[in-house]
């Protein structure tokens, strides 16, 4: 099948930055949109930032010019930078992709087991 591996998360200090990366792997024939998404203690899961497979992105608004995402198409992977960092964004990272793989039919949606990212006061 496929899977989703997410790398690069931990405790930085308020206005750091980190850099996350997400690989798929697996019988992938196709990757339609990538994206991050977040989960705080206690809150649900929300969109951080999305990108089609053209490049399009969308970012929610507690991220816009801080966090910048990117993908490349020939490895499967999608990267979300994050700058000026606030401790609201605590929480954990999880990736999320729609692909089309050998066997599945269609397009698939899968997440990652998520990262998690701890800014400091």
């Amino acid at each position: 099948q496929v899977q989703l591996v997410e790398s690069g998360g931990g405790l930085v200090q308020g206005g750091g930055s980190l850099r996350l990366s997400c690989a798929a792997s697996g019988s992938i024939i196709s990757i339609r949109a990538m994206g991050w998404y977040r989960q705080a203690p206690g809150k649900q899961r929300e969109l951080v930032a999305t990108i089609t497979s053209g490049g399009s992105t969308n970012y929610a608004d507690s991220v816009k010019g801080r966090f910048t995402i990117s993908r490349d198409n020939a490895k499967n992977t999608v990267y979300l930078q994050m700058n000026s960092l606030k401790p609201e964004d605590t929480a954990d990272y999880y990736c999320n992709a729609d692909v089309w793989y050998y066997g599945g039919g269609t397009y698939i949606n899968f997440w990652g087991q998520g990262t998690q990212v701890t800014v400091s006061s």
